[in-house]
């Protein structure tokens, strides 16, 4: 064993090549001890390289390093008729010879051979109504017989566009957060129902000055963009927060909604949503701000919403369908594209920065996506990088021992996997931004 650690001291120490075989070759044991040595895995051995590397290069955080929770098993489903009623349904249906099959040798009063009636009637009306969403969703539709439409959702920050847009998509496709300005691009969002096809575009939150004009730098050049791209959309929807607008109204607010509604499009439909009306205790006051804007002609409808919990959605969603055109689809209806899924990405690990990080470093952090790949087992290997512009900020994303990004990634990569509904490997790296050369 001393022979061991004197040929293991020798060869961890910084000689010579040359040094080191004089040594091995001195003796024919130390020559076989050394060749024994070179064997074993070198591993924790350190070296110059790793002692200098950028502790920032590696990886902040990877989903593999973490054992993440995994799905309850599905509660195996129990039938939901009664058997008894079942065998009631078959006597009404079949006759006294499915009864005398199934039914116990009892005698039947008036008020149960009624109410077998009304269960084989109800039966009768089920298979009469129309199929399910889950059964439309395989329908194939001819190209000529295809419709769609093309929604843009604006209004201030705050409002409640991303929420609605997640609700009425059905799956989350852009963050929702409480902070202002959470979403920072357009963000495409498509629903398929039948032969419809809705594509819902959440922009920014849009912002008017006192003097009734937009705003020329409203957080940066993007709400600009936003603004241009009004006119483009088939149907325009403008939402506002009416809670805020009853308790704290906002002039700027106002001029919005004014702005948008003064002229009559000829090309482009418009309606008026009053979100969050969940918060609103007494709904006479809803009334009250429907009559405040009912002289705007530019708007055809109103809506009173809750993107939330869904109140008024299902009316809302039904004048969207009877506004499409026809006009063949231009997504794909049963698949999700992979562009849409790297944008789906980006926002949900965003939206769990900012539930995270507060005041303005979120706002500062260049969020990128750096490689996505399908590996072979099925799963998804997603590599994000946050670059920030301070060191400062680095350590507060990071966190103590890497807490904070710990947090982010878990949460986030959890509901990756819900919604793609596969593996999916997050990696998220912070950066620190280099400084530009005068």
């Amino acid at each position: 064993m001393k022979a061991l650690r004197t040929i293991s001291r020798v060869l961890s120490s910084p000689l010579s090549p040359s040094s080191t075989t004089k040594i091995c070759n001195s003796h024919p044991l130390l020559s076989s001890l050394c060749r024994s040595f070179a064997t074993r895995a070198q591993s924790q051995i350190p070296t110059d390289s790793d002692n200098d590397a950028d502790p920032s290069s590696t990886a902040d955080f990877d989903s593999s390093a973490f054992s993440l929770p995994e799905p309850p098993p599905a509660a195996p489903q129990r039938p939901i008729w009664d058997e008894a009623y079942r065998a009631k349904a078959d006597a009404a249906l079949f006759g006294k010879r499915a009864a005398a099959r199934s039914l116990p040798d009892t005698v039947e009063d008036d008020e149960e051979r009624e109410r077998a009636t009304r269960l084989a009637r109800a039966l009768l009306e089920a298979a009469l109504e129309p199929p399910d969403e889950a059964e439309e969703e395989n329908m194939e539709v001819k190209e000529e017989d295809q419709r769609s439409l093309s929604v843009g959702i604006i209004g201030a920050p705050n409002a409640g566009k991303s929420c609605l847009t997640n609700f009425m998509v059905g799956t989350k496709v852009a963050a929702v957060s409480r902070k202002t300005n959470t979403t920072i691009h357009e963000v495409l969002g498509v629903m398929t129902k039948g032969n419809t096809q809705i594509c819902f575009f959440d922009t920014p939150g849009l912002m008017i000055g006192h003097n009734g004009y937009p705003y020329r730098t409203d957080v940066r050049v993007r709400v600009e963009s936003a603004w241009n791209s009004i006119d483009i959309y088939d149907l325009l929807i403008v939402i506002f927060d009416v809670h805020r607008h009853l308790t704290m109204p906002d002039n700027r607010v106002i001029n919005l909604i004014k702005r948008l509604g003064q002229q009559v499009q000829s090309t482009q439909k418009r309606v008026l949503c009053m979100n969050k009306v969940d918060l609103v205790e007494d709904k006479k006051d809803l009334l009250k701000v429907a009559k405040e804007f009912e002289d705007l002609p530019g708007y055809e409808r109103y809506f009173m919403i809750s993107g939330l919990s869904g109140s008024g959605v299902k009316d809302l969603v039904q004048h969207l369908m009877d506004q499409a055109v026809k006009r063949p689809w231009g997504e794909e209806p049963t698949t999700m594209s992979e562009e849409m899924m790297k944008s789906i990405s980006l926002e949900v690990v965003r939206e769990k920065m900012l539930n995270h990080i507060h005041q303005e470093i979120p706002y500062v952090v260049d969020h990128r996506l750096m490689d996505w790949k399908e590996l072979r087992d099925g799963s998804l290997r997603v590599e994000q990088h946050f670059i920030t512009p301070k060191p400062s900020h680095r350590q507060i994303i990071v966190g103590k021992n890497g807490s904070k990004i710990g947090r982010i990634g878990i949460e986030a990569n959890e509901e990756l996997r819900s919604i793609f509904k596969r593996e999916v490997h997050l990696i998220l790296q912070v950066r620190v931004a280099r400084k530009k050369s005068a």
